[in-house]
């Protein structure tokens, strides 16, 4: 069960800590990654990391997401090669950092700053969805969306978890609406391609321990039931489930994986 093989699945910002760790997983379950990322620095060390453990077949390709044309001519790339698309993971997305200074305060996010954000991660899931979509609704036997949200997706954030004597920051406004509209995209196109057989489902992870402050980490333990942030791994048999046909009657589900922090 929950084997991914010869399935082509591409992952948009692959390169980051969750699209590294699904391509982990989705090449340990025999699938084929195509890795979109806009950033050549990371994609170049994740091909390092990943010869070391692997000598199964992926393809990177550094892209913008946003830019429509771009995307048109990787889905000739990839058709070129694989000859068929089976999944997409939209992954890809800005995650401004608490600073020292007051610029992610809602009174001054810039517009600049909000466009962006929103483009990465709404605009670009839309477009891929709209190009990579329409390829996988013309397989005989479908295929699936993944959208990856948030546990702020589902509730507002607490900004006191960005206080602390050396920082007054909150999290930004555009993180929150971006991963909230990721719920959305995945209802519309669930009930979009359904007599193609293309499910869409959406994950919303918990934030992942990743080097943060003691302070933050003593504060965030305390709104999770499970006491803890997730580890980088604990995101990759789920995500291989929602991939995979032993999940053919899912469609539209918003899978939370917190810790139990939306329970409260």
């Amino acid at each position: 069960m929950f084997l991914l093989k010869n399935k082509v699945i591409i992952i948009t910002g692959g390169a980051g800590l969750l699209g590294y760790n699904f391509t982990k997983a989705i090449l340990l379950n025999n699938g084929i990654p195509v890795i979109l990322d806009k950033s050549s620095k990371n994609i170049n060390l994740i091909k390092k990391k990943l010869s070391i453990k692997f000598d199964q077949e992926i393809s990177f390709f550094k892209c913008d997401i946003t830019n429509e044309k771009e995307l048109k001519l990787i889905l000739k790339k990839i058709l070129k090669k694989y000859k068929k698309i089976d999944s997409l993971i939209n992954n890809a997305a800005n995650n401004p950092q608490p600073n020292s200074g007051k610029s992610n305060f809602l009174e001054n996010y810039s517009l600049k700053n909000w466009n962006n954000d929103l483009n990465v991660c709404l605009t670009g899931a839309f477009l891929c969805s709209k190009i990579f979509g329409t390829q996988i609704s013309k397989n005989t036997n479908g295929g699936t969306i993944i959208n990856i949200s948030s546990d702020l997706g589902l509730i507002g954030p607490n900004q006191n978890l960005y206080k602390s004597k050396k920082i007054i920051s909150k999290k930004t406004i555009s993180y929150s609406v971006a991963k909230s509209g990721m719920i959305g995209l995945t209802k519309f196109l669930s009930t979009y391609w359904p007599e193609k057989n293309v499910r869409s489902n959406c994950l919303c992870p918990g934030g992942i321990k990743n080097n943060q402050d003691e302070i933050f980490l003593s504060k965030i333990k305390k709104l999770i039931p499970l006491g803890r942030m997730a580890n980088r791994d604990e995101y990759n048999s789920t995500i291989v489930w929602m991939l995979c046909d032993e999940s053919s009657y899912m469609n539209g589900a918003v899978i939370s994986v917190d810790g139990g922090r939306t329970a409260w």
